[in-house]
């Protein structure tokens, strides 16, 4: 019987041995690093409250006319207000969502938005959609860059409105 060549039985058993603690060592390494760079193992990412810097990215409620000013926008008549935030970090961003008569909702874009293209329908956006910079008919007035309305319709006789304002 021939025998095998020089260190072939030893390196048979040892690499197997030897792999193990290396490849343990490997994931408890790699976890530390993605367990230090999420929100859990950063101190100072604070509850969703809202409380504390302002700039950490936290949602805050707030009232939907300060979310509609935001946008250069105010309440439309017979809505129903639901819930506004804001979120504020590098960029400022608004949100609102209302209850609205359906029938209501094209005027009272056209009559907050006069200069902004008409809005637009399409299996992309729902039912109704429009997007306004202050290049294409955003009010001088807004703080916002942006402004994108997203509209369903929930019956025959109630759309609901998603208005998001923001800045770049």
């Amino acid at each position: 019987m021939a025998e095998p060549g020089r260190g072939y039985t030893r390196w048979r058993l040892i690499l197997p041995v030897m792999a193990v603690p290396v490849l343990v060592l490997g994931f408890l390494t790699a976890g530390f690093f993605v367990w230090a760079l999420s929100e859990e193992g950063d101190p100072r990412a604070g509850a969703l409250s809202g409380e504390g810097d302002p700039r950490s990215g936290a949602l805050k409620k707030v009232t939907c006319a300060e979310a509609l000013a935001f946008g250069g926008a105010s309440a439309p008549a017979h809505a129903q207000v639901g819930n506004c935030t804001m979120q504020q970090g590098i960029d400022t961003a608004y949100t609102a969502v209302l209850r609205m008569p359906r029938e209501d909702v094209r005027g009272w874009l056209r009559e907050t938005y006069p200069k902004a293209p008409e809005a637009r329908s399409g299996a992309s956006c729902g039912a109704l959609c429009l997007d306004v910079s202050h290049e294409d008919g955003l009010p001088a007035t807004a703080g916002a860059h942006v402004v994108q309305v997203r509209v369903e319709y929930v019956n025959a006789e109630t759309a609901r409105m998603r208005f998001s304002a923001f800045t770049m």
